[in-house]
């Protein structure tokens, strides 16, 4: 198995809407909607190409990662960070490894890009294995109501969150 990631290509919209959608299918807390998430942050101001990416497999994609802009702001500051939203794996391939792989390549990418930070909201028992902390020990704060342990935020750099704290702020596209 020669897993190969890659920046998303228009070619590929039908096939990664297909692994959202069953990648999701049988989450709980899902709207069931991510699929349509990823097709309105494509034609949004705040999609970055270069951080929307899949897994391949055989020349297969399987498995796709997106990264879009966000703020997280106060009263004195606003600061430029990443919402991570979603990652997904065809069902036929979970617990490979596919998953982490894209988050890794996710992460170094938005590293190259100049970004200090990226938030998500997922899994409390995955992703603190990729260095994610509870938003809550900087501040930050979201504009919706979810259990904290599920609202976390990571830093690309060392400092990368340093005074930040505040109010994140979601792109239209995520309501």
């Amino acid at each position: 198995m020669k897993l190969k990631i890659r920046q998303e290509e228009a070619r590929d919209y039908k096939k990664v809407a297909e692994i959202i959608e069953n990648a999701f299918k049988t989450e709980h807390f899902s709207d069931h909607q991510e699929q349509f998430l990823v097709e309105r942050l494509r034609n949004s101001k705040d999609f970055l190409p270069e951080l929307s990416m899949v897994a391949e497999i055989d020349d297969e994609v399987v498995g796709q990662i997106l990264l879009s802009k966000i703020k997280i702001t106060n009263s004195a500051a606003s600061f430029d960070s990443l919402a991570l939203a979603p990652v997904s794996v065809a069902p036929d391939y979970q617990l490979q490894g596919i998953g982490g792989e894209l988050i890794r390549s996710a992460h170094k990418k938005a590293k190259e890009l100049g970004f200090s930070s990226i938030l998500l909201l997922g899994h409390d028992t995955y992703y603190p294995r990729f260095g994610y902390e509870l938003i809550s020990k900087y501040n930050i704060n979201l504009p919706f109501d979810i259990p904290e342990k599920y609202c976390m935020i990571l830093s690309l750099k060392e400092g990368g969150l340093e005074g930040v704290h505040g109010m994140v702020e979601y792109p239209e596209e995520f309501y």
